[in-house]
Order: structure tokens, then sequence, then C-alpha cells
């Protein structure tokens, strides 16, 4: 049902810590711009967490008002099944495409837990859903065999796949096929799984250099993985910043120096500095010295 690139893109913020509707529209658009396949708002990138429900469902409309017929998704992360239940209501009413679901982020749920939360979330909105399965981040593991008890219900369309162990995708492959729409959430290894047969890319660096994301993609589709290589080892620096707990402040930081946009965050966390700071500037000019030529992919 999906594939292809799908940013989790930044929610804005002006100085004084309010939505910036006009700057999401700016930005948000510069992806549509650069051919990606779709949007997710209000992930861990998006600061969904930092958000009030009224809030995420405002950047959701705004993120629909210029996709441009493009899926628009919406993550769900609430730490009661209720409340991720009704916000996933909501967000249908709203005219999401469909859900990114995160089992619960404060209690870890066991595995009877994590399936009876993600159905409920899923038979609330009545929407397609992807499930994010991150056992770093949330410490909840989606596992393949979880997916298999999932799968008699069709609204489970697609798995993001973050355990950073790039074997997870064949073992996905192994128990449930090609029953879901495998999707990469773990930029420094989405060569690698789209190699191994993943038909997607959740992507985080993308929200300052969409272009160079979406030749990767287009090239590891045309078999072109020589090409896709070099711009991925061109890119890996840059994709390692999305591997931290600064990640939100490290990509604001380059989406920023690259597209001119701003790096406002909401408290807790506050603007990167020193050293941190340094390394992310440096990074970045030293990417831009030698950005490769997208002229010759088609």
């Amino acid at each position: 049902m999906w594939k292809g690139v799908y940013p989790a893109v930044t929610a804005k913020f002006t100085a004084d810590g309010e939505l910036d509707h006009r700057e999401m529209e700016r930005c948000f658009a510069f992806q549509v711009e650069a051919d990606v396949d779709g949007l997710i708002v209000n992930g861990s990138l998006g600061e969904g967490s930092m958000l009030s429900h009224d809030e995420r469902l405002a950047v959701l409309k705004t993120a629909l008002s210029v996709a441009s017929g493009k899926p628009v998704l919406m993550t769900i992360a609430e730490a009661a099944t209720r409340d991720g239940a009704a916000l996933a209501v909501r967000a249908a009413k709203s005219g999401a495409s469909g859900l990114m679901v995160v089992p619960s982020t404060i209690y870890h749920t066991n595995a009877k837990e994590t399936v009876a939360t993600l159905r409920a979330v899923a038979a609330a909105a009545d929407l397609p859903v992807m499930i994010y399965s991150n056992r770093i981040a949330y410490r909840v593991d989606v596992t393949p065999e979880i997916m298999e008890d999932l799968a008699s219900d069709e609204r489970f369309v697609a798995i993001k796949e973050s355990s950073d162990d790039i074997r997870r995708i064949l073992d996905i492959f192994q128990r449930v096929g090609d029953r879901y729409d495998v999707f990469t959430g773990v930029d420094n290894l989405a060569f690698e799984a789209l190699a191994l047969g993943a038909v997607g890319w959740v992507a985080g660096l993308v929200v300052a250099f969409p272009h160079e994301t979406v030749a990767i993609w287009r090239l590891m589709q045309a078999k072109r993985y020589a090409e896709a290589l070099a711009i991925y080892r061109w890119f890996r620096p840059l994709l390692d910043l999305d591997v931290s707990t600064y990640l939100v402040q490290n990509l604001k930081l380059v989406e920023m120096l690259v597209t001119g946009t701003t790096e406002h965050v909401r408290a807790p966390r506050q603007p990167l500095e020193g050293e941190r700071r340094a390394k992310v500037e440096r990074i970045v000019r030293e990417a831009l010295a030698s950005r490769p030529s997208l002229a010759a992919i088609g």
C-alpha cells in the first residue's frame, strides 16, 4: 500500500514557542516538491510528545494542506491506550491517510498488551496502520511473532523497523513473507535495509536533503546499486546524526543550515551549543563542500 520515502517532518515553532504553521507549510512543501512519497507528522523528530492533541491535529491539517494528495500519516504514541484511541479517532476525522502507531511510551507492554494496544488504536480509527517497532527508544519490541499475530487484521499494512539490527528485516520476511510493507526507520541503515527488500524509508535527514534521499531510493529500485552507494557514503556522516539522544536538535540545526528554516525546539529541549553544535556545523560544511551531483539520475 505504501512505499518510498516518507519524511518524519519536524514541527516548527516561533521564538516564543508557538506553532509556526507558515514555516511548516514552506518546509513540508519543500519535501513534496522533491517528490517524496508521503509525510509523517508528530513523530519523535516532530516533537509529537511535546504537543497537545489539538496542536498535533493542527500540524496534521497543515501537512494535508500542502501534500498534493500524497499520504499523510499521523503518529499515535500515547502512554494510555484509551488516549491513543481517542487521538486516532480525531486524526481520522481530520483527514489523516493513516496512522503510525507506537505501543505505550511510558509503561513497557508485554507481548499480549502490545497486541491489545495496537488492535484498539487501529479499530478506533479504522485507518491503515504502520506499526512502529523501536525497542531501543521505546523499550517495546514489536517482534516478527507479534506481527504474525496481528496479520489477520487488514488495517495493519506496514512496519517501521527501527530495532537497529539489520537482521530483523530478513527475520520479518521469513516469519510473515510480504504481508507488510516494511520500512526502515534508521537513517544510517537505509541502504542496507533497501538492499534486503525494504520497500520504504521513514527518513530524518530528508528534511534538509530531500533530493539526495529520494535519489538513493530511486537508484535502489532501479538496481543501480553502485550509484546509490556513492551518494549513501557521502550522506553517512549526516545520517549518523539521526541516531542520537539529540536527534531533534541535530536535525533541526542541519535543516536550518541547509534550508534557512528555524531551529526552535520546545522545552525542555534546547538548541545545541558548544562542541556538540560545532560538530554538527562541521559535518554540514564538509557535506555541502562535497555534495554530489544528481544531474545524471532519472
